[in-house]
């Protein structure tokens, strides 16, 4: 299935690329696959951990994700799959998750995050018949930022109300965003694109110093690393299929479609090869990566933009290093250890790294508006966008019967409705 014509690795010593469809010899692309999943690592062990899903089961589906991408797409478009942020904060609201512990809900989430994953990969299958041309006239820029943002602004009180129980939590969610702020102003190269990971590692350094060793707070609790076994089977969860969590679960499958096309255009751009017209088979590798991770108890994934980084510095975009970074990536899903060790991070100083990606996300929807030059002196775009940021902020709820939709989901189709509604007019 996969054939990749071996590059000598002086071809980056004098600056060429490696595209899709070449590789270095084994042993450098097995090295560049360990970056790839340090990169993705903080940000795919996070998103489980604030729905409260297994993160166990989370880099394994990861892995496995990406491992169907690659064969979907025939190993044409270089990408890791990762948990997508876009999912936490209708998972939130179909469960009632307050952030504490496992997620008793766990399998009503599961259900729509699988009718997500179905809905995404119908989207593939049209758009390898049809092109893209009728996503990007009814989801514009205007509505795709608006809707990224709402999940972020929707998803702020979750770290600031039910992730810090004392005055010293709160100082330490501070100090911890403050960790991955200076990461990420000062420090350079691949430090830098793990902002998160290292912000996270020096506050939780500094948590236990201050608790275990001075005696501040509550302490971390190492029992549960040191009893774990080094290696086992994750306990899988199966999804139940409700119509409220598949109706407000499901439209995330726009947001990973704006994802996707993003991703695809940005590698396009960057190695000079026409992966555009894989653009329907990756819709479908990433929708039925999303459907098997969901049916087992992992996350719905999405491309990463860590991993674009990653390949924009090294200017190798070979998908063979996915390969190896998905093989890594199962691996440390069988690790129990690996699991219990992200459970002992103190959950301050996961709130404090949840502040700063929460905000990441809201912020990234006005970066669509501004990379996208959206017109806001036109009544249209405004109104769409400022009618969707308070719906989804403020949890707006219409009941159908028995139905409720609320927040994100009538943020969603609001958006798109009101477009398509105001679409017509040129002002």
């Amino acid at each position: 299935m996969f054939h990749w014509t071996e590059k000598s690795p002086q071809t980056l010593a004098d600056g060429g690329v490696i595209a899709p469809d070449e590789r270095l010899p084994w042993p450098q692309t097995s090295v560049m696959g360990i970056q790839h999943v340090i990169a993705m690592f903080g940000s795919t062990v996070l998103a489980p951990f604030l729905m409260g899903f297994d993160p166990n089961i989370a880099v394994l589906m990861s892995g496995i994700g990406t491992l169907l991408f690659l064969l979907i797409t025939g190993g044409k478009v270089p990408s890791y799959l990762g948990s997508s942020f876009a999912f936490i904060a209708v998972v939130i609201a179909a469960t009632g998750y307050t952030g504490i512990g496992i997620n008793a809900n766990i399998g009503v989430a599961l259900g729509g995050i699988v009718v997500c994953g179905l809905l995404y990969t119908l989207i593939g299958l049209v758009v390898q018949a049809v092109g893209t041309g009728w996503i990007e006239r009814w989801v514009p820029p205007v509505v795709t930022g608006a809707i990224v943002a709402v999940i972020g602004l929707n998803l702020a009180a979750i770290p600031i109300k039910n992730m810090a129980a004392s005055n010293f939590d709160s100082w330490m969610q501070a100090f911890t965003f403050v960790c991955v702020a200076l990461v990420a102003v000062f420090t350079r190269g691949m430090l830098q694109r793990l902002l998160i990971l290292a912000g996270l590692v020096v506050a939780t350094l500094v948590y236990i110093l201050l608790t275990n060793g001075l005696g501040l707070g509550t302490p971390v609790n190492f029992s549960g690393v040191a009893q774990a076994a080094w290696f086992g089977v994750p306990q899988f969860t199966a999804p139940v299929f409700t119509w409220n969590a598949a109706v407000l679960i499901a439209p995330v499958a726009i947001i990973l479609v704006a994802e996707n096309l993003g991703h695809i255009k940005a590698v396009t751009a960057m190695t000079g090869r026409d992966i555009d017209r894989y653009m329907g088979r990756a819709f479908m590798g990433d929708g039925v990566a999303t459907m098997v991770s969901g049916s087992v108890g992992g996350t719905g994934v999405t491309t990463y933009a860590e991993n674009i980084g990653v390949m924009a510095a090294t200017r190798i975009y070979s998908t063979a290093v996915f390969l190896v970074a998905a093989l890594l990536a199962i691996a440390l899903g069988f690790s129990p250890k690996f699991g219990e060790v992200i459970r002992a991070i103190p959950l301050p100083v996961m709130g404090g790294v949840s502040i700063v990606v929460f905000g990441l996300i809201a912020v990234a929807g006005a970066k669509i508006w501004v990379d996208n030059k959206v017109d806001f002196s036109q009544n249209r775009n405004l109104l769409v966008a400022a009618i969707t940021l308070i719906l989804g902020t403020g949890d707006f709820t219409l009941h159908f019967g028995g139905f409720a939709m609320a927040g994100i989901g009538t943020a969603t189709f609001g958006a798109i409705l009101l477009h398509a509604l105001l679409r017509r007019s040129g002002r």
